[in-house]
């Protein structure tokens, strides 16, 4: 374990964090996730990302689907737009491009909307997989913003999990960012994430909508892991399905998939040595 790793270990076993199961199994997980991202750096990897954009009647508005090859490093991930592929309905027919951020008129809220959600939802620059860690309260610094209750233990997929549950510590949710509540299945073995599903802890606020004209329904996400070798957990598949209302009428029902694939290591030379399959 690194000096890093000590030190979060020592914060979460503190008098300040009650000394139950759940706490112990979490404190785990916070450590595994630091050792997990240094893992990762070592890898190179293909992720696909496709958001669909649909008019309440089912009709697509938009929708694009890129595919990036991935070079992660200590303090973030390198992408290479290796493939892109968009399409928007105009006048009853779609209009195909090949460029992301691509504008057909003036007020294009559509396109608005797609750009920001690809980059907050799956090009966070500060992670090596994308995803944004404040969706998905796993490391150590996260973990202090929730409440974790063991709901009990299971086999999944041939593997013992722990299924814990979380909320914000703040039931409100408007004294921080922390307005993810959710479910975790951590392996039993490895306290590795496994899978892991979130949705708001709690409606938008009203002040909200009237400052900004906009609500958002089912919001949430789901993301699942899978091993690739000791100590080398990696996130593979990551989506959420989502409805927006808007100013002037705007409504879209909005779907967000991202899979990573083609995990290739290197070595200190950034050669490829091997490749493992995702699946």
């Amino acid at each position: 374990m690194t000096v890093v790793g000590w030190a979060i270990l020592a914060v979460l076993t503190s008098t300040a964090v009650p000394r139950s199961e759940v706490a112990g199994i979490m404190v785990r997980v916070a450590v595994n996730q630091e050792s997990a991202r240094d893992a990762r750096a070592n890898y190179v990897y293909r992720q696909e990302q496709t958001i669909r954009m649909r008019r309440p009647g089912g009709k697509v508005a938009r929708e694009q689907h890129a595919e990036y090859v991935v070079t992660p490093g200590k303090q973030g991930a390198e992408k290479k737009l290796e493939k892109f592929e968009g399409k928007y309905q105009f006048k009853g027919q779609y209009v195909t491009y090949d460029q992301p951020g691509y504008t057909y008129r003036g007020l294009d809220i559509d396109r608005d909307l797609i750009h920001d959600m690809a980059d907050d939802m799956m090009n966070d620059k500060k992670t090596q997989d994308g995803i944004g860690h404040d969706l998905f309260p796993l490391t150590a610094e996260e973990q202090q913003k929730y409440d974790f209750r063991l709901v009990g233990k299971e086999e999944y997929r041939g593997r013992g999990v722990y299924r814990v549950a979380f909320q914000p510590k703040h039931a409100s949710g408007l004294e921080g960012d922390e307005t993810w509540k959710g479910e975790a299945l951590i392996d039993a073995e490895e306290y590795q994430p496994v899978t892991v599903s979130t949705s708001m802890a709690q409606k938008i606020p009203g002040w909200v909508k009237v400052v900004f004209g906009t609500d958002v329904k089912g919001l949430g996400f789901s993301l699942s892991y899978r091993k690739f070798a000791d100590g080398v957990w990696f996130p593979v598949s990551y989506g959420g399905e989502f409805a927006v209302r808007g100013l002037f009428f705007y409504r879209r029902n909005i779907s967000v998939a991202m899979t990573n694939s083609d995990f290739r290591k290197t070595d200190v030379k950034s050669t490829l040595v091997y490749a493992t399959d995702a699946h």
